[in-house]
């Protein structure tokens, strides 16, 4: 290990390209926010408009600019003339998982030893949480490691403050936190200023003291992050007359904050509850690592890391609208003190039971991990061939060996094994069962269909009832998105294809007899949208175009 730990970054990058390299070049553009983010990022390339964000035809003004920033560029650097393709558009996402890696362990080699930052850096890259952000093209990659980098910081700063042997952060690498924090502000907003106020706010009730505030040199900072933030902020704000601020901050933070937002609410617990499952496969240090944290708060690196966790998980608990990533924040902290706890297991109260309690979690999580690639192409594909089962029972098997490891307190051969299960068992469901979902990627069933049955001339299709933003991303930003009535309205005014679902077929059918026109079926697809949890029914019709749909035909 302490040749390894020579080499942190090289071997953090590499084990993450390992893991999510597959997933990304093999998954389909996912039905909601990751085409939403991708769409709009691709119609900045096609725009070259830099200020305002746009989703087809109309504005979204939900987050700031950064992460279309960083995908757009992403698409035109490696796109190579395309920018259809879903994986340039998730590179942001990598390149911001790795560095949320690399930032944790920064974070932990302020007070820890190589080799416990190194387990840090892997933990944290190695959790199921960390590996769906860093697999899709979404803000929360790039925004956590914008919240590590912030977090590193401050960790440093406070523990000066209570340490005087310890190293006194220099003002560039305090401006670099300032830094990370705007560009934090530029991807997701308040959210990476509400970690660090919660941390510091928690900090300054446990030590009733906040002098060491100062030390975050916090004028100079300020205006370092108005001058990176303020210049969008402004441009945005004249180009929208105001509207960014009311959608982004009144409509849908304020909007999450005051109840289940969009049918995501959830009773607290929640995070706690798929901690088994998220946090895998560093869920198995986690509990006792805490345990021995508790036991040694008086270190003020401890306590820091201890605050941090504790302060958002209690944060996104009460919070009424819950969705699985909001806990990330978190999760560095917790990686930290689940490698001090491999690294020099300690004895604490309440040890034995944080080990067998972790134990069950690290067992629960094994088996929906292994069970993922073999039951859902059976549910929703093609069905399951013998090495897909072969690799699941491998990635299962390893698994059950890092957790024997542990109750033997081998723990860094657990580490090892723990990983190498993932680097088999995310492969195996991302790139292996993944593809085979077809019942799941209507629209990527839909799209060779609609491109075979179109004719040179046609205007962009009508989308009636199967409206997925994936769709947009799929057929471009000039698809006309309406109702049955209406895609009958618009065939018959301009002729070309109708994708009816079978709820709007009435509709659709209704008024193309009133209107005289005539349709004929080119193609039918059937599935399940699992972002609404139903069956769908898809057909796609040719219309043909009448002279004047108002009149009807004689």
């Amino acid at each position: 290990m302490e040749r390894l730990a020579r080499r942190p970054y090289a071997l953090l990058a590499l084990l993450g390209l390992l893991l999510w390299l597959p997933g990304i070049v093999s998954l389909p553009a996912l039905d909601r926010d990751e085409s939403r983010f991708a769409q709009s990022s691709r119609q900045m390339v096609q725009s070259g408009d830099l200020v305002d964000i746009r989703f087809g035809q109309v504005p979204r003004y939900k987050k700031p600019a950064g992460i279309y920033w960083l995908q757009s560029a992403s698409t035109a650097l490696l796109g190579m003339g395309h920018d259809n393709r879903i994986w340039t558009y998730r590179v942001p996402s990598l390149l911001g998982a790795i560095a949320t890696s690399w930032l944790t362990f920064w974070c932990a080699i302020a007070f820890a030893g190589g080799v416990a930052a190194l387990l840090s850096g892997a933990l944290m890259l190695g959790t199921v949480l960390l590996t769906a952000e860093a697999s899709i093209a979404t803000t929360d990659a790039v925004l956590q490691a914008c919240i590590v980098a912030v977090m590193a910081v401050l960790l440093r700063v406070y523990r000066r403050a209570r340490d005087p042997d310890a190293p006194s952060p220099s003002t560039r690498m305090v401006m670099f936190g300032w830094a990370a924090l705007a560009l934090g502000v530029l991807v997701k907003g308040p959210v990476a200023p509400a970690v660090a106020l919660a941390t510091i706010l928690a900090l300054s009730a446990w030590d009733r003291e906040i002098g060491w505030l100062g030390a975050l040199k916090p004028v100079r900072g300020f205006l370092l992050l108005l001058v990176l933030v303020l210049p969008w902020l402004v441009a945005i704000t004249i180009q929208s007359n105001g509207a960014f601020f009311q959608q982004s901050l009144g409509n849908d933070f304020a909007a999450k904050l005051a109840g289940g937002q969009e049918s995501h609410g959830a009773p607290p617990g929640y995070y706690l509850a798929l901690s088994a499952a998220a946090f895998f496969p560093a869920i198995l240090f986690v509990l006792p690592g805490v345990a021995q944290g508790i036991a040694r708060r008086a270190d003020p690196a401890i306590r820091f890391l201890l605050v941090w966790a504790a302060s958002w998980w209690i944060a996104v608990e009460i919070a009424p609208t819950k969705l699985p990533h909001y806990v990330l924040p978190a999760y560095p902290a917790l990686a930290i003190l689940a490698a001090l706890f491999v690294i020099a297991p300690q004895a604490a109260r309440g040890m034995t039971t944080a080990r067998w309690i972790a134990a069950l979690q690290f067992l629960a999580g094994a088996l929906l991990l292994a069970a993922a690639p073999i039951l859902l192409p059976h549910l929703y594909g093609e069905g399951v061939p013998w090495w897909l089962m072969a690799l699941a029972a491998l990635g299962l098997m390893l698994a059950l060996a890092a957790l024997v490891l542990s109750l033997r307190r081998q723990m860094v051969p657990a580490v090892a094994a723990a990983l190498l299960a993932m680097l088999v068992l995310v492969p195996t469901l991302t790139m292996g069962a993944g593809p085979r979902l077809t019942q799941l990627w209507i629209t990527e069933r839909l799209k060779p269909l609609v491109a075979a049955g179109s004719h040179p001339g046609d205007p962009p299709p009508a989308l009636a009832g199967y409206q997925e933003p994936s769709m947009v991303f799929a057929l471009g930003k000039d698809v006309l998105l309406t109702d049955g009535k209406g895609a009958a309205e618009a065939g018959a005014r301009m002729g070309g294809l109708a994708l009816v679902e079978d709820q709007e077929l009435g509709g659709f059918l209704a008024r193309l007899a009133e209107l005289q026109a005539d349709a004929a079926p080119q193609a039918e697809v059937s599935g399940f949208n699992y972002s609404r949890g139903r069956k769908v029914h898809v057909t796609i019709f040719r219309v043909a175009r009448l002279h004047d749909p108002r009149e009807p035909r004689r």
